[in-house]
């Protein structure tokens, strides 16, 4: 990974959480848009490491269920 990379998962993480924490999604696209004021590049990690976090919640959350069902 690269240093913007990493930059921008540290940040979609802390982003993530402070939306679940405060109950306001919004902070995650606000975020994204000041990075996007800045600099393109990490705006589109962040954005890409948003998603990613998000499937990943998805998939775990499904996965979860179906070993929950499980005889």
């Amino acid at each position: 990974m690269s240093h913007v990379d990493d930059v921008a998962l540290d940040l979609a993480r802390l982003a993530l959480a402070d939306a679940t924490h405060s109950g306001d999604a919004g902070i995650v696209d606000q975020v994204g848009e000041i990075l996007g004021m800045s600099s393109q590049t990490l705006q589109e990690s962040y954005l890409t490491s948003i998603r990613v976090l998000r499937a990943e919640a998805r998939a775990r959350a499904l996965l979860d269920a179906r070993r929950s069902k499980a005889p």
